[in-house]
């Protein structure tokens, strides 16, 4: 019950992902960071078992900068892209296979180009103008098909990603309360504030069970 969502516009990209870490029916955490960076200008929003999600994250981040330190220069989102699919495509055909699923979202600061990758845990990996994981993509990629548009602003960009959160949280049985929303551009990656319902508020009239009980009298 996890969800991830990824939006290339004409000069950023967003990415969002919730920050719920769940076992079986228990909620375990409530601030998961499930974005990862990868370099200034590249980010990965990974989903699915939770120590093959950060296990992986941390193998594909440290190659990426190990990539750096040897060669002066960062990878390409593309690139980057294909590395990862290589690694978890050799991984699925061993014994230990990550099962996990991936939005990778960068800034070519050579073309000048941002772009987002969809990669799932078969290692399908295709360039997206827009991409979903998690059972929230049979409502939001429905409605980023009619509302997308390329040529946005970044206020334009996070309303329309809020709309998908707020169709994600109408429409989904196991309600997701926040999302980490982040942005990559021409100068970096930047963290937006996150996206959030209100919380619950509980009136005086709803007492403890504590406190309705009255001591008895003997």
């Amino acid at each position: 019950m996890e969800a991830l969502i990824g939006i290339q516009f004409k000069d950023f990209v967003l990415l969002a992902a919730d920050r719920m870490n769940m076992f079986s029916i228990i909620v375990v955490k409530h601030d998961v960071d499930k974005i990862h960076r990868l370099h200034d200008h590249l980010l990965m929003a990974v989903s699915g078992e939770p120590g093959d999600s950060i296990q992986f994250a941390e193998y594909i981040s440290k190659n990426i900068k190990l990539y750096r330190m040897r060669n002066g220069f960062d990878l390409s989102p593309a690139s980057a892209a294909h590395f990862t699919q290589r690694n978890l495509a050799n991984y699925l055909r061993s014994r230990t296979p990550y099962h996990v699923n991936l939005l990778i979202g960068g800034y070519n600061t050579r073309t000048q180009e941002p772009s987002l990758y969809h990669m799932d845990y078969l290692a399908t990996s295709v360039q997206v103008p827009f991409g979903v994981h998690g059972y929230g993509g049979s409502f939001v990629l429905g409605l980023l098909d009619r509302i997308y548009k390329a040529d946005c602003s970044v206020e334009e960009g996070i309303e329309m990603m809020k709309k998908c959160i707020a169709e994600i949280q109408k429409r989904l049985v196991i309600n997701l309360p926040a999302f980490k929303l982040c942005m990559i551009d021409k100068n970096g990656h930047k963290d937006l504030p996150d996206i959030s319902v209100e919380p619950i508020k509980i009136g005086d009239r709803f007492e403890s069970r504590d406190q309705q009980v009255s001591p008895m009298v003997h």
